[in-house]
């Protein structure tokens, strides 16, 4: 599978009443879908995770698998700190017609790094289905090592790695040694396009919930080369990067969705909705860039 290009990390749309917005999940991956995305990646830390139900977890899949109806790949967010709820996870996204499976490192419990080489081939071998493995130690206490990636990346299934470390001398170390067959998509919309430029072929966006055709237009650019337009447009939303992070993801994205009326603003506890000094820097950042 060729994952160059922009995969957006979709976030879960809630009822008041904390379900989800069954309707209002249809609508984002037609949204996308028209926008020309690259892949949609349902029920990762965007989509809230880890506050839905095994059920619900199942369902969110199911309504993006459905909705996309084969239009764009759907990487499945199916990860998890327990290796046998990631491999069970991971077979139903594989019934239901996932194209790959995103697995993040396992948090909390920070195995080492042997633990983690042994929990992704556990995952790997029990399911015939691409995985593209999720390093991100801001979220799970710990970092997935070069030489750990390398071994993983030695396995036909183990197509790529959405790199959230936050370094890019590590990105940059992982370019050189890993095998042509492995794919490294950014996995922090203001790193995009310093990953790409390093070797990278794309990303893993939060952002392009609400912008997915300009962070096409800005992958696409890097990627042909055309570097001063890429900065161009990297510059004009770097605001926009990073009011994502200005209270814990997806808060912040979920809040400027809601203000374009595409969803309502409703959250799962222990998430809640920002005070309202953020919420007025998030809005004057889309007023500036005339998206509200």
């Amino acid at each position: 599978m060729n994952l160059a290009g922009v995969h957006t990390a979709l976030v879960t749309p809630m009822n008041r009443d904390g379900s989800i917005d069954e309707k209002a999940l249809r609508d984002l991956v037609d949204f996308q879908v028209a926008a020309g995305i690259s892949g949609l990646v349902p029920v990762g830390t965007t989509g809230e995770c880890p506050t839905l139900s095994h059920e619900e977890h199942h369902r969110v899949i199911d309504i993006v698998i459905d909705q996309a109806n084969k239009r764009v790949p759907v990487i499945a967010g199916t990860g998890s700190n327990s290796t046998k709820e990631a491999i069970d996870l991971t077979k139903h996204a594989k019934a239901s017609g996932a194209d790959v499976s995103l697995q993040v490192a396992p948090y909390y419990n920070k195995p080492s790094q042997e633990g983690f080489y042994r929990h992704f081939m556990a995952v790997v071998e029990a399911v015939d289905l691409p995985i593209i493995v999720y390093n991100i130690q801001g979220r799970t206490g710990k970092n997935i090592e070069n030489s750990t990636m390398l071994k993983l990346a030695a396995h036909p299934r183990v197509i790529g790695v959405k790199e959230a470390s936050g370094s890019i001398p590590q990105v940059m170390d992982l370019v050189s040694e890993k095998p042509d067959s492995f794919d490294i998509l950014s996995g922090d919309d203001n790193l995009t396009l310093p990953i790409i430029a390093v070797g990278g072929i794309g990303v893993v966006s939060v952002a392009s919930n609400l912008i997915p055709g300009e962070m096409l237009e800005l992958v696409q650019a890097a990627l042909a080369g055309e570097m001063d337009k890429a900065r161009e447009i990297h510059y004009r939303f770097l605001s926009l990067f990073k009011a994502e992070f200005i209270d814990t993801n997806p808060i912040p994205i979920k809040y400027m969705c809601a203000l374009k009326g595409m969803m309502e603003e409703n959250y799962r506890l222990p998430l809640c909705s920002m005070d309202e000094t953020l919420k007025k820097k998030v809005q004057e950042t889309l007023r500036t860039l005339k998206l509200i």
